[in-house]
This record gives C-alpha cells, structure tokens and sequence, in this order.
C-alpha cells in the first residue's frame, strides 16, 4: 500500500513538474524566443550550456530575466509575474541539461583553416579584425552551440541572422549594386559592399532590386573541408567567448 502511494505520489509529481516545463516553454517562445531562438539559434546569447555565464544560480537567472543586463542588449521582462519568470527559468534549465561540457576539435588547427582554407576572415570579424559582409564572430561560442555552428556551415540558410540581408540593385545605366542592406524606406535604400563602404541608392534610379531573404550570401562548406577540418574549425568558432 505505502509503495503504491509513493509511485502515485512520484507520478503526479513529474506530471506537475511537466506541466511546468510546458508552461515555462510557451512563455519562453512568447517572451525570449525572438532574440535567443530555439537557445542556440538566435542573435542573443546560447542557452543551450550546462553553465550560463551570467546566471550560475537559478536566482541569478531569475534576477537576470526580472531585471535584463544593464549595459547589454538583454531587456527586463516586462508583463511576467514572478511565477511566471520562475517557470521561464526552470525551461532555460532543461536546455543545458543536454549541452555539450567539452567537444572534440583543435582549436588551433580551425583558426588556421578559418584564416586559410576557409577564407572566412574575408567577411566576418573576430575582435575587430575581418571582413563586414556577415556577423560579426567575437562571441559567436557564447551565442551558438556546436551543433548549431555546424548547420551554419553546412547549411547557412537554414540558421539565417536577422539583419543581413544581401541586396542586388541594378541601375538605369546597367550598372549592378551588392550588399548588405543597411537602411531602406519608400525612397531610398542604404547597402555596405564587400570592401565596407556604404552606398545610398534612389530608387527611382533603379530597374530591378532584389533581396534575398530567405537565402544567405555564405556558401555551403560541406564539401570544402574534410570531416576532421570540420571538427576543427567548430572548435575554433565555439572558443570565441569576446569579452565575457
């Protein structure tokens, strides 16, 4: 009789605690998925880590979601209850349960093949150094999981920022425009080209302007790199941590 309460007992335990779990995810997706995606997907930091950087403690993670970081980009919550910042917290948790401590790579030889081979340096920046035609790398490993850097690799349209949009104008007299879109309204629209410079371009002076939204300008390197200069470079991008 006692053991059969006990498992009663455990069972309406883990469905409460499932139910929370649940909650904590709708209110995650409504609140804090926009900027930290799925965890490991978003423009904001990675969720899917065994240690937060900020938030050791489930109180400091509490106090981070109530009161954001100041001097980041990292809001307060607004319209949450405390109850409901708690059930937040406890899902963030169930992410790093699964998160990766250690992987395998070396470090070293990806810089290498980022400089190199991989010539990845011509668009992004790492630490002020670098192209500007992609994201900018520094703290890329605080940001994104090694799995998720992977599919950006193999896979760049699948794992797209927001606010990098590539743009294709071409003018009157013939002449074709590429960049990133900085700025656009009814008139005018704004792009950085591959050598940083920014141009501003009248629409009016334009016959065909196209965007690509759904597709990144970076190629796919599945092929370019073996299995093992894979490993390498995803360790390399995932010891990028900037100014923690």
């Amino acid at each position: 009789m006692r053991l059969t309460i006990l498992g009663l007992w455990f069972a309406v335990a883990l469905s409460a605690q499932d139910q929370a779990s649940s909650e904590g995810q709708k209110l995650y997706q409504f609140h804090c998925a926009f900027c930290h995606g799925k965890g490991d997907d978003g423009m904001a930091a990675n969720l899917v880590t065994p240690n937060l950087v900020h938030a050791p403690t489930d109180s400091s993670l509490v106090n981070i979601i109530r009161n954001g970081i100041p001097g980041s980009d990292m809001p307060p919550a607004l319209g949450m209850s405390d109850a409901e910042m708690l059930q937040v917290a406890g899902y963030v948790r169930t992410l790093g349960r699964t998160a990766p401590t250690s992987i395998a790579g070396n470090a070293s030889k990806g810089k290498a093949l980022y400089m190199g081979k991989g010539g990845c340096a011509g668009c992004h920046m790492v630490q002020g150094s670098g192209g500007r035609m992609g994201p900018d790398l520094t703290q890329i490993g605080a940001m994104r999981s090694p799995s998720n850097l992977r599919t950006s690799i193999v896979d760049p349209s699948a794992s797209m920022v927001g606010g990098w949009t590539m743009v294709h104008v071409t003018l009157k007299s013939g002449t074709k425009v590429h960049g990133i879109r900085l700025n656009e309204d009814n008139f005018y629209i704004s792009l950085r080209d591959g050598k940083g410079k920014m141009q501003t371009v009248a629409k009016a002076d334009a016959t065909k302007i196209d965007r690509d939204i759904t597709k990144s300008s970076m190629p796919n390197y599945e092929k370019v790199f073996t299995s093992d200069e894979m490993t390498d470079l995803i360790a390399y991008l995932f010891s990028l941590r900037g100014a923690m």
